[in-house]
């Protein structure tokens, strides 16, 4: 019989000290709000044995689960958090090979896209661990239109994702010149290694045509959109613990699409065509060419939307949606942070009842949480 394998070293004192203090923070918090949860004496006991034994620890499944959805309640550029609690935790911690990435992240888009009945999903892969980092997504969406300029200098598709489709065009993948292709979704096993790269496929991805629900004209400008916005270049933090790869979605506002998407000078900038087929004058601003070609686009996403059975909040709806989220929050004496830049739709803001008013302060210390991926 081969002699036991030695036991992993200790981690040097005061290494792991960040750590155990997120830590001790999190089991202190999923045990306050969980009091069914158990001992959490007993429990911070194996934690923090844990990380002095490894440098760092393992979420159980309803820890993983929690931590998600509050992540989701502390996102403070979010208007859609009055339904936290539903969000479906995938635990995928086991998958590390791009291959069953890939294939997951699929998998995620099909039971989020639910035959049109948008079901919030995070699906959460291996986490960051000493020596050995979790995979990554480079995508900054599970779905995304590619975008490039041609030799004539215009532009096809959406100018966002011009650098990701110049790397998927370097990786092999080949453009087409159509304003609505889906890029494909690339996946690093460990950061620094070359991206393989997967073609989405067929019932991954659904998508909408845009009709207006009075102008015939509108269906010949070709436009459609895809519906499960799935966030995947983000890192979910709970308890001091990092997952790089943690794609999650809600369902989409109209304003989105309608008002940024389609119509940001940046992004597909479809208000001059829109007005021109709506015959208004755009001789001068004052005219407010733009404030009504931009009412309209946003009409026909949301008729659309509508006519295809796909979830879809308008922004006033959920302008009440989100004062509900805060007294609620406050009726369990949680402040709710809030960016009121972000809160407060793109179009007719001032109309929307979250616009006549201040919100929490933003805390960047707030934890579990969504944060911006350095790399």
């Amino acid at each position: 019989m081969p002699p036991p394998a030695p036991a992993p070293p200790a981690v040097a004192p005061g290494a792991a000290g960040p750590l155990r203090q997120e830590a001790e923070r999190f089991v202190r918090q999923f045990h306050r709000e969980q009091p069914q949860a158990g001992d959490v004496e007993r429990r911070l006991r194996e934690v923090l044995t844990e990380i002095g034994r490894t440098g760092t620890y393992t979420h159980s499944p309803a820890e993983l689960a929690f931590g998600a959805r509050v992540a989701w309640r502390n996102a403070a550029r979010c208007i859609g958090r009055l339904y936290w609690r539903s969000l479906v935790v995938r635990d995928l911690r086991e998958v590390t090979a791009a291959d069953a990435i890939a294939e997951q992240c699929f998998e995620h888009l099909r039971q989020a896209g639910n035959g049109g009945r948008i079901r919030p999903v995070v699906s959460v892969f291996a986490p960051d661990r000493p020596g050995r980092p979790g995979p990554r997504i480079v995508n900054d969406q599970l779905v995304r239109y590619a975008g490039h300029r041609t030799a004539e200098g215009r532009w096809i598709g959406d100018p966002r994702s011009a650098g990701l489709t110049a790397q998927a065009a370097d990786l092999g993948w080949k453009r087409d010149d159509e304003a609505f292709q889906v890029l494909p979704l690339m996946v690093r096993e460990r950061p620094g290694a070359r991206p393989e790269w997967y073609e989405l496929p067929d019932g991954a991805v659904t998508e909408v045509p845009l009709r207006h629900p009075d102008h015939p004209w509108f269906a010949e400008l070709g436009l459609r959109w895809y519906t499960v916005p799935a966030i995947s270049d983000m890192v979910l933090e709970i308890g001091g613990i990092r997952y790089p790869a943690a794609p999650f979605n809600g369902w989409y506002m109209g304003t989105e699409i309608g008002a940024r998407n389609l119509a940001d000078a940046e992004r597909y900038d479809l208000l001059p065509t829109v007005a021109d087929r709506l015959g208004l004058d755009r001789s001068s601003e004052r005219t407010l060419w733009r404030d009504r070609a931009l009412v309209e686009l946003n009409v026909a996403v949301l008729h659309s939307f509508q006519e295809a059975g796909v979830t879809m909040a308008d922004h006033h709806t959920e302008s009440e949606r989100f004062l509900r989220h805060i007294a609620q929050e406050s009726r369990h004496g949680r402040p709710t942070p809030a960016d009121w830049s972000w809160i407060v739709p793109p179009v007719s803001g001032s109309a929307t009842p979250v616009f006549h008013r201040y919100y929490d302060p933003v805390d960047p210390s707030l934890r579990p949480a969504f944060l911006a991926r350095e790399a």
